[in-house]
């Protein structure tokens, strides 16, 4: 991740290390006695996983899961040698003794990653830790009913797998009363009943509050830890993580009738003030939220107008008084008051894009950890 000097840069972006932690701790408690991960894939969502990931290793968090191996090799020297990372995607197909190699753990997901690395733990004369994750719905990743059936049949195909948990993904948890999870909850109880010995991971950010049914043995939640509405339509019950505020580059007075930003999407209705803030696309800020997102100050929603621009994003100040905003003045464009889940909604998508997508070029300013 590479830092930038808040002088010199566009934007400032807070990462509020303090509220990743209380988020990890509040979901901890709701499902006790079961354990509780964290999810630092994408480098922990945007916010820097190595910043992130050993803020809640001080907090208590003993399991963290990424997608791919460099993710985890990279993160494997920021968290206590106790700590277990998992890899999601498994092992590429001739790489696997680089698990053994770095101290990490496989998610395995079909017969030919299990038969990999059945054959490394044979290989190492000794049991390998790995997750076995089993389909039961999403039609994502993990192994088929058929698959599933075939591991049952012939249990030396496990030799040499030390299992540590049995895993699926949750499709639908954010609508809890969608009928896809309680069918998902009866296939992954079929499935552990096929290995007593494996506790199950099951729960997402989500599935964490439809209750103790879906905990089991280890939750995984991601998303909120980072702040985003775990449950649609109710109130978020998690600590926001970020402030994202833009610097004025300059303002400018236009009449009626003049267009604004490219291809003049947006024409003003009336003589109106204009400001120019250096965020764009390539920053992160989706062009999508073109003449649909808003910005704020001082309590005061202050509407984008035109097309986001690549480095630059144009707000109708008009309300403001004149010397409001000068050269370097910052807005708001993510807060408390207006959060990632309502930037989302305006750009036509969902928090974890908003959050992931966030730009290299911001200044960014850690709080607490």
């Amino acid at each position: 991740m590479n830092y930038h000097h808040p002088a010199r840069s566009g934007a400032l972006l807070s990462i509020d290390l303090d509220a990743i932690c209380a988020n990890w701790r509040l979901l901890k408690h709701m499902v006790g006695p079961a354990d509780c991960a964290a999810v630092v894939k994408a480098d922990a969502y945007g916010l820097d996983a190595s910043r992130v990931a050993p803020a809640l290793a001080r907090a208590g968090c003993g399991h963290f899961f990424v997608a791919h191996l460099d993710e985890a090799i990279a993160l494997r020297p920021h968290l206590p040698a106790a700590a277990r990372v998992y890899v999601l995607h498994g092992a590429p197909p001739g790489v696997e003794a680089e698990f053994v190699a770095h101290d990490l753990i496989p998610v395995l997901n079909s017969l030919p990653q299990v038969d990999a690395w059945s054959r490394l733990a044979r290989t190492e004369q000794r049991a390998l830790p790995a997750l076995l994750q089993v389909d039961t719905g999403m039609a994502r990743l993990g192994l088929s009913a058929g698959e599933l059936t075939d591991i049952v049949a012939d249990p030396s195909r496990l030799h040499g797998i030390e299992l540590r948990y049995l895993m699926s993904h949750l499709a639908c948890a954010e609508a809890q009363d969608h009928a896809g999870n309680a069918l998902q909850l009866e296939r992954f109880r079929t499935a552990l009943a096929a290995f007593p010995q494996a506790p199950g991971c099951f729960a997402n950010s989500s599935g964490i509050f439809l209750g103790r049914d879906y905990h089991f043995g280890l939750v995984r939640p991601g998303a909120a830890l980072y702040g985003i509405a775990p449950v649609a339509g109710a109130a978020n019950p998690m600590r926001a993580v970020i402030r994202l505020q833009g610097k004025v580059i300059q303002t400018r007075q236009i009449e009626a009738g003049s267009g604004v930003g490219y291809s003049l999407s947006w024409r003003a209705a009336q003589a109106s003030r204009i400001a120019t803030v250096a965020v764009g696309y390539a920053d992160g800020y989706l062009r999508s939220l073109s003449n649909r997102g808003i910005a704020r100050i001082n309590g005061v929603d202050l509407p984008l107008v035109g097309n986001v621009s690549m480095d630059t994003i144009t707000l109708d100040v008009s309300a403001l008084p004149a010397d409001a905003l000068q050269t370097g003045s910052l807005v708001d464009l993510i807060d408390d008051a207006h959060g990632v889940d309502a930037v989302a909604q305006r750009a036509g998508t969902i928090g974890y894009e908003i959050l992931t997508s966030l730009g290299a070029r911001y200044a960014r300013h850690y709080i607490g950890g």
